[in-house]
């Protein structure tokens, strides 16, 4: 499982590293991981279904990655929560979002699995109408247009502590002029100006979570509704949904007030009656602070695909070989193969190589995930008194670091072949119609020369295997550039997330790669979560975080 998709969020970052698929066993029962969930890319192992006609497994167990538990199930959440471990294989088994994308091995709209017909655009692209399918809440109540506006209202009223939020990108809500309820399954969004309407579906809709009325309170005795988010005109009531996401967040273990506190809530997901209301195949009924989760099915759950076992599970562990321990041993239905026992793949990324070693009862499947592997550098960073955010600001400087990561190389070698590059925001496998044909070939081939030269032309005084420093201060043409003074030295912290030889081998070929060019990384390591917390935007604080 890659160690880190998307992490949209207001500031800037370069691409660095190759995209690498892990491989994934799936043990004979051929039993998929959530039904009424679209299988993410991956490499998995699937073996036959059970022999001669035996009734199905009541139960299947997933192994999560490494150090990668989920770690908050309020569906609303801050960047520091956002993660595929958090969302996609926890919150989703939930909670659905109002549209479902992944269609076999391509990210395309589901409109079968989704809360929503696709939407309709009026013929300018300054609207859309949203109609409503029949699903219901596990509390028997129907799926609503309010349960839209409840989430879109807190939208409005908490944008800043929504994850994708980005400001001034004419982006939603900033983009939402209104919203008219036209019937209980019926809305209508009017836009700011016309959109294209593939982007509005993918990127915009794509973030809206229905939430059921029953979450509309700011105390534990209040009745469905009575915090007045949820019913109030799009827009209107930004101070009663202040205080029911203050209250929900808190129940979820998130004190807006005091951001950097632990939560302390995890122990009672599984039993705080709020997150018993579900609308998905699933309800939690067991899950600690360690990651332990059990499902079972949400009996009044509406979608086409209904859960077929009565129990599922997913695992932590400490380690991707402790997580390999766990396959062999057969604790696990579905798990993951460190790429020290991977066998080099064939020339097809989507067929596996031979299996590594023998694990009776297991299959190889190559599964990629549609989304990249990339790290953000922190451009507000306060470290060395901010000069370390003013060297990122250099492109010449990111144009330098990427030229140093050998991606082709990582693959090969590090991955065992099990990878495709990373050139760009857009994934280019599994296929789609997204990836431009720019993002097929590296724009920054490895280029250890050409990264020397770049700094040289900047005024720095590169020293191989030791820290390049700089000569020619200030801004201005062939400089270092403004506020990075004389003697400024190329010298970084990299902290990545912790559990995974893959990821641990790639960080140590990629650090004595940019020492070439005298350029010091320090690389720590800490629990996937942690790094994940770290790496989010701090505007008018410190913010001493510098590579995450």
């Amino acid at each position: 499982m890659r160690r880190g998709a998307k992490f949209p969020g207001a500031w800037r970052s370069r691409l660095v590293g190759g995209t690498l698929a892990a491989a994934v066993l799936t043990a004979a029962a051929g039993i998929a991981p959530a039904a009424g969930t679209a299988a993410a890319p991956r490499h998995s192992t699937t073996g036959p279904s059970a022999p001669g006609g035996a009734a199905p497994p009541t139960s299947a167990t997933w192994a999560e990655a490494a150090q990668a538990q989920p770690n908050y199930i309020f569906p609303f959440m801050s960047l520091r929560f956002l993660s595929p471990s958090t969302v996609n294989q926890f919150q989703y088994l939930m909670f659905r979002p109002l549209y479902w994308f992944g269609r076999g091995r391509t990210p395309e709209l589901n409109a079968g699995l989704s809360l929503a017909e696709a939407p309709r655009y009026d013929p300018g692209a300054t609207a859309a109408v949203i109609d409503l399918k029949h699903y219901r809440w596990s509390d028997g109540e129907q799926v609503t247009a309010r349960d839209v506006m409840f989430w879109m209202n807190m939208l409005h009223a908490e944008k800043a502590n929504w994850a994708v939020y980005t400001p001034n990108a004419d982006a939603i809500p900033d983009n939402v002029t209104g919203i008219t309820v036209d019937n209980p399954r019926q809305l209508t969004f009017s836009f700011t100006r016309p959109f294209n309407t593939t982007w509005y579906t993918y990127n915009e809709l794509s973030q809206i979570t229905p939430m059921p009325v029953a979450w509309d309170v700011v105390d534990a005795r209040g009745a469905p509704g009575s915090g007045g988010c949820s019913a109030g005109a799009y827009g209107t009531v930004d101070t009663q949904c202040a205080a029911v996401y203050t209250y929900l967040s808190k129940q979820a273990g998130y004190d807006p007030d005091n951001p950097n506190a632990p939560n302390n809530a995890l122990a009672t997901y599984a039993t705080n009656k709020l997150w018993g209301i579900v609308d998905g195949p699933w309800r939690l009924t067991r899950f600690d602070e360690t990651g332990n989760a059990t499902f079972v099915p949400n009996e009044q759950y509406s979608g086409p695909v209904k859960p077929t076992i009565a129990t599922f599970r997913e695992l932590p562990f400490v380690s991707d070989t402790a997580e390999y321990d766990a396959l062999r041993n057969g604790r696990v239905d579905v798990g993951y193969l460190p790429s020290t026992e991977l066998a080099p793949r064939t020339s097809d990324p989507l067929r596996a190589g031979p299996n590594g070693p023998a694990l009776r009862g297991y299959t190889l499947d190559p599964l990629y995930t549609w989304s990249i592997n990339y790290f953000p550098y922190n451009f507000d960073s306060s470290a060395h008194g901010g000069v370390v955010g003013r060297i990122f600001h250099q492109r010449y400087f990111r144009q330098a670091l990427q030229s140093l990561v050998d991606q082709p190389s990582l693959i090969a070698r590090v991955a065992h072949g099990y990878g495709v590059g990373t050139y760009g925001p857009v994934p280019v496998l599994p296929a789609s119609p997204f990836a431009s044909p720019v993002e097929r070939d590296n724009p920054y081939r490895y280029n250890p020369a050409r990264a020397v030269s770049l700094l040289r032309s900047h005024g720095w005084a590169v020293i191989a295997h030791r820290t390049t420093t700089c000569t020619r201060p200030g801004p201005g043409a062939h400089r270092c550039g403004a506020g990075i003074p004389a003697g400024a030295r190329l010298a970084f912290r990299l902290e990545y997330a912790q559990g995974s030889g893959l990821v641990a081998a790639t960080m140590r070929a990629e650090q004595a790669s940019w020492s070439q060019a005298g350029i010091a990384v320090r690389l720590t390591a800490a629990p996937f979560n942690i790094v994940a917390g770290h790496a989010v935007p701090c505007p008018q604080r410190a913010c001493p975080w510098q590579l995450e």
